[in-house]
């Protein structure tokens, strides 16, 4: 009992059991460079890269360990935003509480591990500058790992100089930090991870890796129903207790957009069970942007007239496809269902001279005559928005739970300077333009091919069917 309890004092390491996200962000290691574990508060993202760091100093990987591997020993830094904080949350996760001398050892690195004592750092009080672990590989020398803790507060020149493996950064760095710590890494074909809490918005760093400007890039996203040590009965009361300008970003690790958020709803509150199967008497449309420059997107809704709800029940995002590949995607889901088109749709290909819609109706989709518009005949955005935002409210819009695509945009889709920022919106338009031209939703089933109604015939000389 002496022993067992000696381990788990000791060896916390061999008591680490991921969550799925925490797994995803370790697997992700293996093929880029840059990796982003984006949380809500205390859902467990330090203790992950705690965990990932005492792996490499130490080469003791467990069976479930899918992510890149060191069989040698490395160099590496841990980073935090000032002295203090990586004293108190960074060497704490990884040594054991600061100043208490019985707990060294308690953290993520078993205490067998270190070689000689840490070298302190100057003006913080136990405050560790470096630390040497064994590797499992042995060797006093060559067989020792080194981990230095760095802070921004030093600046960017305090980062300058040296070639690392890996580093962690706990907490949200300013670019020029960021950067050059990349750049530390760089000759050793290293690697950069980070996990924080986005309280700075859609930052310069936030967007390197939402907007995919790296190949080399990685994110995930944690949220706190993906916290296993928090019960679900105690996560509204936690919900509660958050300023609401920061909630989405503290529980769903969403960048905080403050009041440019033009949707500020919780998924909670559209999220619903995905349907098995739609009722074939709700009102079917499909909304559709073409992706002229970005994604295309197209959004299936179902609408029940009898709970004046407007249901989305599909959704298809594409990059670098054609209106073939399009419309096939969209036809193995629902061939038969109307389609909304925003005005661009009347443009001209400059390849073929064909109009944009033409295309997607040439290639069996059942788009409607005329682009998207309100009865009276207007196009404009903010009546759409106004709709959408009031149905949100009201409990009349509901998203289907696995449609994560349309949840992501739905959280970042904000305005800037009162205008809509034109990014985050592959989803978001279709879903308009559908709400737009729902008065043209038809009772069809869903599917491909076009379905025979039961104990009836096309009249003889009619080409369609004119009950679908």
């Amino acid at each position: 009992m002496a022993a067992a309890l000696e381990r788990k004092l000791y060896r916390v390491i061999d008591f680490f059991d991921p969550y799925p996200k925490q797994q995803n962000f370790y697997d992700a290691g293996i093929g880029f460079k840059e990796r982003l574990l984006m949380a809500g508060t205390q859902l467990g993202k330090t203790y992950a890269g705690a965990f990932e760091v005492a792996c490499h100093l130490t080469g003791e990987y467990p069976d479930w360990w899918l992510g890149k591997r060191y069989e040698r020993p490395v160099k590496g830094w841990a980073v935090g935003l000032t002295s203090l904080v990586t004293r108190d949350v960074s060497q704490k996760y990884l040594c054991g509480e600061p100043g208490v001398v019985a707990n060294f050892g308690t953290g993520m690195i078993p205490r067998e591990r270190f070689v000689d004592k840490p070298s302190m750092a100057r003006g913080v009080t136990d405050a560790f500058d470096t630390i040497q672990v064994e590797h499992r590989t042995g060797g006093v020398v060559d067989g020792v790992s080194v981990l230095r803790f760095k802070s921004c507060e030093q600046g960017r020149e305090k980062l300058q100089g040296e070639s690392i493996d890996f580093a962690w950064i706990d907490e949200e760095p300013r670019p020029e930090e960021y950067f050059e710590i990349v750049a530390r890494t760089t000759a050793t074909k290293g690697m950069v991870f980070m996990t924080f809490t986005p309280l700075k918005g859609m930052s310069v760093v936030v967007k390197r890796f939402l907007d995919k400007e790296v190949p080399s890039g990685h994110v995930t996203r944690m949220t706190i129903n993906d916290a296993r040590h928090i019960h679900p009965d105690e996560r509204a009361a936690i919900i509660a207790g958050y300023a609401e300008h920061e909630r989405e970003a503290r529980v769903n690790g969403t960048p905080m957009l403050g009041s440019g958020l033009i949707f500020p709803f919780s998924d909670e509150q559209l999220r619903e069970a995905t349907l098995m199967e739609v009722p074939p008497h709700w009102f079917k449309i499909w909304g559709i942007d073409f992706g002229i420059g970005h994604a295309f997107g197209a959004v299936l809704m179902a609408f029940d007239r009898d709970t004046d709800v407007d249901h989305v029940v599909h959704t298809i995002k594409m990059k670098g496809a054609n209106a073939m590949l399009h419309a096939k995607a969209m036809k193995a889901v629902a061939e038969n269902v109307p389609v909304a088109w925003p005005q661009d749709g009347h443009q001209h290909d400059k390849g073929s001279g064909r109009q944009l819609s033409g295309q997607y109706k040439a290639e069996g989709l059942r788009m409607l005559d005329t682009h998207a518009k309100w009865a009276d005949g207007s196009n404009n955005v903010e009546p759409g928005i106004m709709e959408m935002y009031n149905r949100m409210a009201t409990g009349k819009l509901k998203v289907a739970g696995h449609l994560s695509d349309w949840f992501e945009e739905r959280k970042l889709y904000h305005r800037k300077d009162g205008v809509i920022v034109k990014a985050w919106d592959d989803l978001m338009d279709p879903t308009r333009y559908a709400m737009m031209m729902r008065r043209h939703a038809k009772q069809v089933l869903l599917g491909s091919g076009k379905p025979r109604r039961e104990g009836g015939q096309i009249a003889s000389g009619v080409d369609f069917d004119v009950f679908a």
